[in-house]
């Protein structure tokens, strides 16, 4: 087996990833951290495929990892001692469960910071990431729906 051959594996979709793809860059960044933030954004990682089994993994702005469909649907940035998620479309969301407890004050963005010891709601984790993908989902297909075709004359 060549040394490229090795560097490849097939993603759940099927397409081939190689070295530098988005799953293997926050693969990487879980083992870099090799602490209690490393652990939980492998279980958030977990979680948000739970809820969303079509869910696509993206490395954004110099190393954030970001889970989308039909648009992002959070973010999962670690730092000394927080792990935010942070919800593209979170002020548009319902969070019965309170889950949300940073950025609460912008007119689009929700967070949930989680700090070492906290306990994750999962259930209400995963209900919350299901309502983001129903959001993104409604609003592309709204966006679809209300373009009008041009004609070319």
């Amino acid at each position: 087996m060549t040394k490229a051959t090795a560097a490849m594996q097939k993603s759940k979709s099927g397409s081939v990833e190689g070295e530098d793809s988005p799953s293997r860059l926050i693969d990487g960044r879980i083992q870099e951290l090799a602490d209690w933030r490393g652990e939980t954004l492998a279980r958030i990682r977990d979680l948000i495929q739970q809820a969303d089994p079509d869910v696509v993994e993206e490395w954004k702005w110099r190393g954030v990892p970001v889970w989308s469909h039909a648009g992002i649907i959070c973010t999962g940035e670690t730092y000394k001692s927080v792990v935010k998620m942070t919800f593209a479309k979170g002020a548009s969301l319902e969070d019965p469960s309170g889950l949300f407890n940073s950025s609460l004050d912008g007119n689009t963005r929700r967070a949930i910071d989680i700090r070492e010891g906290d306990t994750i709601d999962e259930e209400a984790l995963k209900a919350l990431i299901r309502a983001a993908v129903a959001l993104n989902t409604s609003s592309a297909a709204k966006r679809s729906r209300g373009t009008p075709a041009r004609s070319r004359a």
